[in-house]
């Protein structure tokens, strides 16, 4: 069996006995009941995805996936494909947005080179693990973006990614990406899992005009014709449609349910991702974090589809992790309240008379 198929089937469901046993501690808490709001059922729910009554917490993590995309040839960005290698310098030497934000908040940042057009194994660039499976996909366009191998590979580099940081004992693991035109991927492959048209998943990305925005739709729709027959199953799609970071963000999702962290999903392209770890596993999304309503393209729609409800919704587009990061801080705080609050019979504060 391998690492893939050995993933899947360790994932067991969540914890319902963990989430009432948390449940019942919030009411004990100097608080009217339920007054702490979402707070309470995420402080639930990690503990039933952990299967940890006692809430236990670890450290904070990012990991970034960065590759490029074969499809950039077809004018879908309003960035050159040159940005990717760019980007993936400035996150390490920690000018991006994401790494100020992870320093601020304490998480760990991981950066996965899984197929940057540009070699920089040779640069010394800290923090960044090279697991790359070529110099960036074909563009699905005209033939699939990678080979049925390199699509479980690049879900195996995720899971590995995720048993590496729950080694590290890290509990939340947030997944982020960079790469130019991978919001065309993303929506290529949630047009082929979720049935949803193109016209309607299609944003503006990095900044493109309306115009920038119908070609994207038009090259989604003529790669979704053109792979029509091998779009049946999650691996088809990966491997026609998809992308090495989107890949692997999955695999993330997968390795870490079973290794009971917490993974907490970014905006459109990550809940790409997680709608391929649903679809190879049923159920899956219902033991993630859905961090932010992005304000790119159809990102309410696919949260729809998934029946999943966001933590955040700050108008954020930018990607890279950036609201998983901010998620992390709002479940961490979440964990500190249920954990630190005094109780009722511990402060000498009356409970509601019942």
């Amino acid at each position: 069996m391998g690492l893939l198929a050995e993933t899947i089937a360790s994932i067991k469901p969540a914890d319902e006995k963990a989430a009432r046993a948390v449940a019942a501690r919030w009411d004990t808490l100097t608080k009217p009941r339920g007054s702490l709001g979402r707070l309470e059922e995420i402080a639930s729910r990690y503990a039933a995805v952990r299967r940890d009554p006692q809430t236990r917490t670890g450290k904070g993590a990012i990991a970034v996936f960065v590759a490029d995309h074969g499809v950039s040839e077809e004018g879908v960005s309003a960035y050159p494909k040159q940005v990717t290698v760019e980007m993936l310098r400035n996150l390490a030497r920690g000018g991006a947005a994401i790494s100020v934000l992870a320093r601020h908040l304490g998480l760990e940042l991981v950066l996965v080179d899984v197929g940057v057009e540009t070699d920089t194994s040779s640069e010394g660039l800290p923090a960044v693990i090279y697991r790359r499976l070529g110099a960036g996909t074909r563009n699905f366009a005209r033939e699939p973006a990678m080979t049925a191998e390199q699509a479980i590979k690049s879900l195996e580099v995720g899971i590995e990614v995720a048993r590496m940081m729950a080694a590290r004992g890290v509990t939340l693991l947030g997944i982020g990406e960079m790469g130019i035109g991978n919001s065309t991927a993303a929506t290529a492959v949630l047009a082929a899992l979720a049935g949803i048209a193109p016209g309607l998943l299609a944003g503006y990305g990095t900044g493109l005009d309306e115009e920038g925005r119908r070609r994207k739709v038009a090259i989604v729709e003529k790669a979704l014709a053109l792979h029509r027959d091998r779009l049946g199953d999650a691996l088809g799609v990966l491997a026609c449609v998809g992308g090495f970071e989107i890949g692997a963000m999955a695999g993330v999702c997968l390795g870490a349910v079973s290794s009971g962290v917490v993974p907490v999903v970014d905006g459109f392209i990550a809940t790409a991702a997680a709608a391929l770890a649903e679809r190879l596993s049923p159920g899956i999304s219902s033991q993630m974090f859905f961090a932010h309503r992005s304000a790119d393209g159809g990102h309410q729609a696919v949260l729809d589809y998934l029946r999943a409800r966001p933590i955040l919704d700050l108008e954020m587009r930018l990607g890279e992790g950036t609201g998983a990061a901010l998620a992390i801080a709002v479940i961490d705080a979440a964990l500190a309240l249920l954990n630190n609050m005094a109780t009722f019979a511990s402060a000498g504060v009356s409970d509601k008379v019942r």
